[in-house]
């Protein structure tokens, strides 16, 4: 995997403007397509286990690869509490736009989930008007969790969390990732996700679509990703759900799965 890994070239692209300006880094790796592009989660970071795997393998078979991490994620500039989905969709879409070309997968893992049907809808708006040069091969999810600030959080959260969030503008998150510190839900994340909420109708994005859920997921209920299925057009979608699958996905059989679904793709 050194070998592999030392093929990608790192790299940094701005985006925004004055105050609201965000380096952010990037890793590619050049090849064939149909490229990977890896959108990863809430809090992750793209030298992870399932984005390192991803990379290995593209090397390994001369395909192109691009990760890169949010703002407030990595190596990426800006502060995590700023974050909002319409700014790291920015982000996204800024990225995708600079470094790929060709026909695309998308994988993304968790919240990265719903960054990829968010960008994937981008991507397609952008080629009914012609002003796209890379266009979509399929999406692979991971523990998809799309519109997780309200479906996920804000309606699970108690009255005593909602009103700290309301009033004092953020709350502490307890976590069982990373180092296990806490991290800032604002009220802004909240607020602002609810501006790309997607499953309140249909997402026909004209691609296969492959779904990997594990049913002990304490993160994304196996219920959220059937919730999403049935917004999704009937042809060339497949959910697998993994019985024992937590809400990593991360172990030997979890990443073999995810790189069959990406090869069954293209």
């Amino acid at each position: 995997m050194t070998d592999a890994i030392s093929d990608t070239v790192l790299d940094f692209i701005t985006v925004g403007e004055g105050r609201l300006a965000r380096r952010i880094a990037v890793r590619r790796r050049a090849g064939k397509g149909p490229g990977l592009v890896w959108l990863g989660g809430f809090k992750s970071d793209m030298q992870g286990s399932k984005a390192m795997a991803l990379d290995a393998w593209a090397g390994e078979h001369g395909r192109a690869m691009v990760r890169f991490d949010y703002s407030g994620h990595g190596e990426s500039c800006g502060d995590f509490a700023d974050g909002t989905i319409g700014r790291w969709l920015e982000e996204s879409v800024a990225v995708f736009e600079r470094f790929c070309a060709g026909p695309q997968i998308l994988i993304g893992s968790s919240m990265g989930g719903w960054m990829a049907l968010l960008l994937a809808r981008e991507i397609k708006k952008r080629q009914e008007t012609q002003q796209a040069v890379a266009s979509l091969s399929g999406l692979v999810l991971i523990a998809p969790a799309p519109d997780f600030t309200e479906e996920l959080m804000w309606k699970n959260f108690s009255p005593a969390v909602k009103k700290e969030i309301e009033t004092k503008g953020l709350w502490l998150r307890p976590s069982d990732y990373g180092d296990g510190s806490p991290y800032p839900i604002t009220r802004n994340l909240i607020e602002e996700g609810r501006n790309h909420l997607v499953l309140g109708s249909a997402i026909d994005l004209g691609c296969p679509i492959r779904i990997l859920q594990g049913a002990k997921d304490p993160d994304v209920p196996w219920q959220h990703a059937f919730a999403l299925t049935h917004r999704l057009p009937a042809d060339d979608v497949v959910l697998t759900m993994i019985q024992d699958g937590d809400h990593r996905l991360s172990r030997p059989q979890d990443i073999a799965r995810i790189l069959a679904a990406v090869a069954e793709i293209g």
